[in-house]
Formats: structure tokens, sequence, C-alpha cells
């Protein structure tokens, strides 16, 4: 599913690698936007509260506390976490304070001295450490996961029977609206772009490594910078020998799993993770990254059923939002959409400041055929970050093949559009929604605004075909026709598998009387009609289909 860019534990060891180094300070990675206080002159102040395995500590009681040698009469503010995890103070005022977070089973986790300053939002998570007396197995045999999902992927199957109600052009838009989701799953924090090289880091490394090639430090940290910079390849010898050296140390052995996997080295990987999750059984350390990383494994040598419970796995684990959201994309990709549905709510519920989780719940309304649920979900993620140009994307692919349009999301786009007037995209899919809710053919109101708009995405994206095409259809019906053959002509040239651009184009060369040019164009369009029919049901043959039990009923997929 093209994870392989770039994870969060890289990160993590990438910066402390640095760090030992004396080169670069540590780097602390914050998934989550911080809101500003609520009324001026306050301040505010969040975080999460986990174990020490890092997994969300729900219902823990957060104290906030100003110090009794400052103020004797103060009474604490106290809060409690959510299912997350996740804790927040509003509107306090500026002051020094002692933080603390309490859970029954666990030792009581301070932060002291934490001065707030008028309109500050500071972030503080705190770590939870088991106590001497809590029975550390009960606490841990089983995942903190939020609940039993009430599905279970039995198989696969072929999409000999998958079928399609209502146009074939919903149905390629449902399908081109999973992938659009499916890809979403390359924006997680772990996938972010590489660490910055450093050579200083880098050459005091080698250096190491070359005065004592068998030791197993400089060795283990040459790579894994490497891997984090994105030189898989060049990181192998160096992993490899570490991990000789030491073939019991959990960190090198993932790391050369992960750069095998990121070489391309798939069968040596998955055998690396088998291994490495073997010897985890063995001790009862059972970590969620090896899971995770041969469900990508998996993927990609054609295995999804292993994949899909690696993934599930993995954020039994470790119920993260990453791991939460690569399970229900895997299901979504393999057409089980009432499971992936599952999934993305759940998922929502547990991190409801999540863009991408609840634009996958809209992507899995939509694979149901709830257009009005799916235009609400992806309304509600967009408002979540306005600035995330990704919910809007998603509501344009939506909107492309639908005949009505909802009110809320053509409001959306045209939001799209003042926030980010130089995106192509946000012009076309605006000018596009604009185009659907006009009243009637004779409705010229928004004519202007829609062409200005049409315009300037062509103008930004001249490769922008489809924008040529509707500037054609626009002109057409104000039977302008020379402009409306001369954008036909340009959606053509910018992409040349248009068909509607083709069989638009026949039909104006057929009303000029320009018999050759018109049954040229209405041959392309039947040949190019025919290619992109085989090639839609080629890729729909292409990806396994997902056979779930939901309950006590054996079930695939319900057709498109």
């Amino acid at each position: 599913m093209g994870r392989f860019l770039f994870t969060a534990s890289h990160f993590r060891r990438a910066t402390s690698i640095l760090a030992s180094s004396m080169l670069l300070s540590a780097v602390t990675l914050r998934g989550q936007s911080i809101t500003p206080p609520e009324r001026p002159g306050t301040a505010t102040l969040q975080g999460f509260v986990r174990d020490s395995s890092g997994r969300p500590v729900a219902n823990a009681t957060v104290c906030l506390q100003v110090p009794s040698t400052q103020a004797k009469n103060a009474q604490p503010v106290i809060v409690r976490t959510d299912s997350a995890g996740a804790y927040r103070f509003s509107a306090i005022r500026s002051d020094t304070y002692n933080l603390s977070a309490e859970m029954t089973g666990y030792a009581t986790a301070t932060s002291d001295s934490i001065t707030l300053k008028e309109n500050e939002s500071k972030t503080i998570d705190l770590t939870l450490e088991l106590t001497k007396t809590a029975d550390r197995q009960s606490l841990t045999a089983l995942p903190q996961f939020f609940d039993e999902p009430h599905f279970t992927v039995a198989g696969v199957t072929d999409t000999t029977t998958l079928g399609g109600h209502g146009s074939d052009a919903i149905v390629r838009n449902r399908e081109a609206l999973v992938q659009a989701t499916v890809s979403l799953g390359e924006l997680s924090p772990r996938n972010s772009p590489p660490v910055s090289n450093n050579p200083a880091a880098e050459r005091s490394l080698r250096e190491s490594v070359e005065h004592d090639p068998k030791s197993f430090g400089p060795n283990y940290q040459l790579g894994a910078l490497l891997v984090a910079e994105g030189k898989a390849r060049e990181a192998l010898p160096y992993l490899e020998r570490a991990s000789g050296v030491n073939p019991h140390d959990y960190d090198s052995a993932y790391e050369l799993a992960l750069a095998r996997a990121d070489s391309g080295d798939y069968q040596h990987a998955r055998q690396d993770l088998h291994a490495l999750l073997a010897e985890q059984s063995k001790s009862g350390q059972e970590k969620a990254e090896p899971h995770h990383l041969l469900g990508e494994v998996d993927e990609k040598i054609g295995n999804p059923l292993d994949a899909v419970k690696e993934f599930q796995r993995a954020a039994e684990l470790n119920p993260s939002e990453s791991n939460l959201f690569d399970w229900a994309s895997e299901l979504l990709e393999h057409r089980a959409v009432e499971p992936a549905f599952e999934v993305f709510a759940k998922g929502n519920r547990l991190f409801p400041r999540s863009v991408r989780m609840l634009a996958g719940l809209g992507a899995s309304w939509y694979a149901r055929g709830s257009y009005e649920n799916a235009a609400l979900r992806l309304c509600e993620a967009s408002d979540l970050d306005p600035n995330d140009p990704y919910p809007y994307l998603l509501m344009g692919k939506m909107q492309a093949a639908e005949t009505t349009q909802s009110e809320a999301i053509v409001e959306r786009l045209g939001r799209f559009v003042r926030l980010q007037p130089q995106n192509a995209l946000a012009n076309y899919y605006y000018a596009v929604s604009l185009w659907k809710t006009r009243l009637s053919q004779d409705d010229g109101s928004d004519l202007p605004k829609i062409k200005l708009l049409l315009q300037k995405a062509v103008q930004l994206d001249p490769k922008l075909g489809p924008g040529y095409l509707q500037l054609g259809i626009l002109y057409a019906e104000q039977r302008d026709t020379s402009r409306a053959i001369a954008a036909y002509r340009q959606a053509i040239a910018a992409t040349p598998q248009l068909e509607e651009a083709h069989y638009r184009l026949a039909q104006l060369y057929r009303q000029t009387g320009e018999t050759a040019n018109a049954q040229a164009e209405l041959q392309l369009y039947t040949q190019i009609s025919k290619e992109q029919a085989v090639e839609a049901e080629r890729q729909r043959h292409q990806v396994q289909q997902f056979v779930f039990q939901l309950g006590d009923q054996t079930s695939t997929p319900k057709p498109q």
C-alpha cells in the first residue's frame, strides 16, 4: 500500500542517534494540532497520558495545581483523559503550575514548574509507570484495544462477481475514492519525509566504524541513520554487521528488516520479521511495530489475507491513529466495506480530531452507497482543519459523478478556493459544484464566476484536461462553438484518454458540418471507452476481495 516511506520509530531512533553524536538536538513530534486558548489573555495546556509501552491510558486523573509555596489557598483543576489518553485545560490564567496524572495500578506521574504565559498553548505528555505491587501480567496480557471487532476476515476470492448498481461512472468513482483514501496512509507521521541529511553526523559515525569495524553501536547507529535518510540499500551492510554482533537486539533486528523492505527485498524482510516475532513470543514482549511492517510486506508480495491479520494485530497491541487507519484502509481496499466502516467508525471515536479518519469514514459511507452520509463526514473532516486539502479533494472526486449536489460540499469547496486560491483543483472542483447546482440550463447567474474559476484552474495547471472539458461544455451551452471546439481540443491535448472530450467534440463537428472530423472523434471515443472499461475490469480483478464473517453469517462484499 505504498507505506515504506518513513516510520515514527525511525524518526525517534534517528534523532536519538544524532543526539548521541552531539551533533543535533533531539526532535519531538507532535501529531496533534494545537488549538488557541478560548479567552484572550489566558493559556491552554494539553497532552496525552500513556503507559510505559506508549499505549493511551483512558480515564486517568490529571491535576493542575499552583505550588503551595506560591498560593496556599489555590484550588487544583482536575480533568480526566478521554479514550485516546488525551487531556486538556482551557482558559488558564498565566502562572507557574505543577502537573500530575494518577491512575489505579500506576505510580503518579508529575511534571513540575510549568510556566504558562498569556495566549500560550503548551503540550505536555505524561507517562505512567506500573507500581511494583500491581499485577503486571494481568494489566498487560490483553491488548488495550477499544473492543473486540464484530467481524472476521475468513479468506479471499476473485472479483468475477463484482457488479454495479447505478451508472458505471458511479462505480468507478467509488473505486477512485477508495484508492484516494488508501493513499492517505502515506500521510501518517510515521511516513513523514526523511530527516534532513547531516553530513557531520554521518561522517563521525563512518569514522567510528572504520576505527572499529566490528563494533555494534556505530554500525547500528550509522545503518539506522542511513535508513532514516532514505538510503536503505546503503544501510544494509552496517545493519547486517550489527545484527551479526548482537543478534538478539530488537532495535537492530527491526531496522534490518525495515531496510530490506525499503530496498524491495521483501522475502528476506519477511523472514527477519517472522524470526523477530518468534523471539518476542518467547520473551512475552510482543510489539506492534513488527506486525505492522509485516503487514506492509505481505501486501507488497500479494498476501492480503496475511497482511490484514498483521495490521489488525498491530492495532490491537497499539491502537494508535496510524495503526487503526492502515487496518481500516486495508479492509476498504479489498472491498470489505462493512468491516472497514466499523474500524473507521471506532477509530473516529478514539481519535475525533483525526482528519483522515473522518475522511476514511466518509469514503466508507460512499462505498456503502450513501452519498448524504459521506458528504456529512467529509465536511466534518474539512472543518477539523480547514487548511488540509485532502478532504476537499475527496469531496471533489465524489461530486464529479453525482447528479445532485450537497449544499454543504459546495460551501466547503468555496472555502477551499478562498484558503488556497492558487490551487488549480480547488478552482476546478468549486466551478463544477456551482455548475451542477444551477436550477436549470437557463440559470446563468453563476456562469461568469464559473468561467473565471475554470479559466484560472487551467491557467494554474495547463495539463488539467477536465478543466478544459468543463470550459468547453460551458462555451457550448452559450452557443460559442469556436471556443468550445478549442477548449475540447485543449482537453484532449492535455489528457488524450479523456473520452467525454472526444464525444463532445464529435457532436460539435457534426453540427458544423465537419463530418470526417466528427467520425474520427467518435471512433476515438468508442475505442477509448472500450479500453478504459477493459482496464477498469482488469484492475478490479487484480484486487483480491476479502470474504468476511459478520456475526454468524459469512459474506463477501456486496456489489457496488
